[in-house]
C-alpha cells in the first residue's frame, strides 16, 4: 500500500477573497479584499482610504496577531478614522495653506491652524475607490485600488489619477506601489498613514528603532520646516543605532513629548533602499522596511503605535532644496515602498 502524504488532504490555499464591508452614507458600497500567502501571513485591505485594515504575522513561536491598528468594521473605520489609509494627494504639511506653482496661486484648506495638513478634507483618505483584485500569482496576490481626484478638489489643481497596488508575497512581504498622472501641472505626496505595534497592542517599549538616516529636515513649532537640514547626532532623534522608541521621549520638546519628523533616508529617492528596521524583542517580530522615497515621518503621537510613512519631505513646494513634488502632465509618478517580516 502507497503511504498518502500528510499534505494530501490539506485545504487548498485561498489567496484572494473579496466581499461587502459595508456602506457610506451616500450608498456607496466599500468591498474589503483578503490576501494571503503560504506562511500564515493574512492582509486585509478595503476600498474606503485604500486602507490597511488588518495585517497578521507571527511571533518566534509561531502565534499570529495583527500588528497594525485598523478596524474590523466598516463602522468602526468612519468612526476612528483613517489608520493604515492612503493619504495624499499631498501628504504632510503645506505653509499657510497656500503655494504658487508657474506664476499661479493656489489657495488650500487651512485645517491645521494657518497651515494644510493631508490636503484637508480632499484626503483621499476618506473617499471611495474602485477595487480590483489582480490575477493570483503562484507566490503572491495584489490588488489594485484606483481614485480620480478632480481639478479643484481642496484648491490642488489638476485632475489627478492614482493608483495604488497592494502586493502580498510568500516572502511575507506586503508591498505598496503607487503611480499618479496629472492633466495639469500640481504638486504630489503620497503615503501610507499606518500605525504599527509588532506586539500587537501595550507600549513600546520593547520595540527598537534602526534608521538609514543622520539627517532630518527642521521644522518650527507648527511643524513646517524651516529649509535646514541638521544632523541627528546628539540629538533624541537619533536612530542610527537600535534604540527603544521611548528611551528618549522624555528628552524631547515639551508639552507634546513624541516624535513627528521627517528623516532624510541615506540614498533615498532613487531605487528600492533598506529605510528602517524596527525590532520586538518581547515578540521576536522584526519589520523591515524599504522605499524609494527621499523621506520617512516617524510619528509616535499615540502612546501603543508608530508610524514610518514613507515620503517626499513635508513642505516641498516652499524649498528649493528639497527633492521636488511638482507633477506635470505627461509625466507619471512611480514610488514603492515595501514591508518585510519576519521573526527570530
Amino acid at each position: 500500500m502507497l503511504a498518502v502524504p500528510a499534505c494530501a488532504h490539506a485545504q487548498p490555499l485561498t489567496r484572494l477573497e473579496e466581499r461587502e464591508f459595508g456602506k457610506t452614507t451616500d450608498g456607496a458600497t466599500v468591498k474589503q479584499f483578503t490576501l494571503r500567502n503560504a506562511r500564515g501571513m493574512v492582509v486585509k485591505v478595503m476600498s474606503y482610504g485604500a486602507i490597511i485594515n488588518e495585517v497578521d504575522v507571527p511571533d518566534r513561536n509561531g502565534a499570529v496577531t495583527n500588528v497594525v491598528l485598523g478596524a474590523k468594521t466598516f463602522d468602526q473605520a468612519l468612526r476612528f478614522g483613517t489608520s493604515a489609509a492612503a493619504t495624499g494627494r499631498v501628504a504632510n504639511r503645506i505653509a499657510g495653506a497656500r503655494f504658487t506653482l508657474d506664476g499661479v496661486e493656489y489657495k488650500l484648506e487651512a485645517n491645521n491652524g494657518t497651515n494644510t495638513l493631508h490636503a484637508g478634507r480632499a484626503n483621499i483618505a476618506s473617499k471611495v475607490w474602485q477595487g480590483e483584485a489582480l490575477p493570483v500569482q503562484e507566490h503572491s496576490a495584489a490588488v489594485r485600488f484606483t481614485y480620480v481626484t478632480k481639478d479643484g478638489d481642496g484648491g490642488f489643481p489638476g485632475t489627478l489619477t492614482v493608483h495604488i497596488t497592494y502586493t502580498v508575497t510568500d516572502d511575507n512581504e506586503v508591498r505598496i506601489d503607487y503611480e499618479a498622472t496629472t492633466d495639469k501641472a500640481t504638486i504630489l505626496n503620497l503615503t501610507n498613514h499606518g500605525y504599527y505595534n509588532l506586539s500587537g497592542g501595550g507600549d513600546l517599549s520593547a520595540q527598537q528603532l534602526w534608521l538609514a538616516s543622520d539627517q532630518y529636515t527642521v521644522a518650527d513649532a507648527s511643524l513646517i520646516p524651516t529649509g535646514e537640514i541638521a544632523s541627528v547626532t546628539g540629538t533624541p532623534l537619533d536612530f542610527t543605532t537600535p534604540t527603544s522608541l521611548t528611551a528618549r521621549v522624555s528628552q524631547l520638546t515639551a508639552p507634546a513629548r513624541m516624535y513627528d519628523h521627517n528623516y532624510i533616508i541615506k540614498g533615498g529617492g532613487k531605487s528600492l533602499v533598506l529605510t528602517a528596521r524596527v525590532t520586538d524583542t518581547k515578540s521576536g517580530r522584526i519589520l523591515e522596511l524599504r522605499t524609494t522615497e527621499p523621506g520617512v515621518q516617524l510619528y509616535t503621537g499615540g502612546p501603543n503605535a508608530f508610524c514610518l510613512e514613507t515620503q517626499h519631505y513635508p513642505d516641498s513646494i516652499h524649498h528649493a532644496n528639497f527633492p521636488s513634488t511638482v507633477l506635470r502632465p505627461g509625466e507619471t509618478f512611480k514610488s514603492t515602498t515595501l514591508y518585510t517580516y519576519s521573526a527570530k
